[in-house]
């Protein structure tokens, strides 16, 4: 790690060297966000993972693979209808905004999210790989109509039927059991870009968890924004790379707004 900052929490600051943040952006030949619950969580999106989270209530052993959604729809659905509540009126948050105007800025080349949400695209991001899909939509895996996923569904009773063919309909969600998405497109942001900025996430989660450390080993850094320490943080983040430390809904609209405020001629 090159650079470390904290968020001093009682201020509109950062404790460490911004610029040289901010130098790293503007370097760099091509940037891509990574971005994970940690963006959404302060827009009010629970961590599913965390302790009171939704795999705290349902195994997703047993309610979130392909195989147990298509041999019972109706167990998967206890759980789809949670998931629907969970994101359902949530609205973008300055991290969102943030990375939004870093690529209208013509800084951030696109964003691989781990989220399902929507809420990047809500807050203005154009290029968006949800590599786990998305939950604003239904999917009919027989047929392949999809729909929006509206408040009546959320509502306890039968299992969405698709209205073409009658199969039960399932949140363009990946499954366990389903590959992720846009592994192509992945790679080729990979390929082209020597920065990655990391956002609410630690990536430990496969293949996400690949896609840092493949851009150190292309010689690129990471610019991490978390709350803490990470593992992704001691395994090196690159010649260039920082760690900045605190809310991400804080700490990364005041470098892009650094940024933006350098760039403007």
């Amino acid at each position: 790690m090159t650079v470390h900052l904290r968020w001093s929490g009682d201020t509109e600051s950062l404790e460490g060297n911004v610029e040289a943040v901010v130098a790293t952006l503007r370097r760099a030949r091509s940037v891509f966000a990574l971005t994970g619950a940690g963006v959404s969580v302060e827009s009010g999106v629970p961590d599913f993972r965390s302790a009171v989270g939704l795999w705290a209530r349902y195994d997703p052993f047993e309610y979130a693979t392909l195989s147990n959604f298509l041999a019972s729809p109706a167990k998967s659905w206890e759980m789809f209808r949670e998931l629907a509540a969970a994101i359902e009126g949530i609205t973008p948050n300055p991290a969102h905004r943030a990375l939004a105007e870093l690529e209208s800025c013509g800084r951030l080349a696109a964003i691989v999210t781990q989220n399902i949400d929507g809420l990047h695209q809500a807050a203005g991001s154009r290029r968006v790989l949800e590599i786990h899909g998305e939950g604003t939509r239904l999917h009919c895996l027989h047929c392949g109509h999809f729909e929006p996923f509206q408040s009546a569904h959320r509502r306890p009773g039968p299992v969405p039927a698709c209205p073409r063919c009658r199969a039960a309909l399932k949140p363009n969600v990946v499954l366990f059991e389903e590959p992720v998405r846009h592994l192509e497109a992945v790679s080729a942001l990979v390929r082209r870009s020597d920065v990655v900025l990391v956002a609410g996430t630690s990536a430990r989660v496969a293949p996400a968890s690949q896609i840092p450390s493949e851009v150190v080993a292309r010689g690129g850094s990471i610019l991490e924004f978390n709350l803490e320490i990470t593992d992704l943080t001691r395994e090196g983040l690159g010649s260039q790379g920082a760690l900045v430390e605190g809310p991400v809904g804080r700490t990364l609209p005041w470098i892009v707004d650094r940024f933006a405020r350098g760039a403007q001629p």
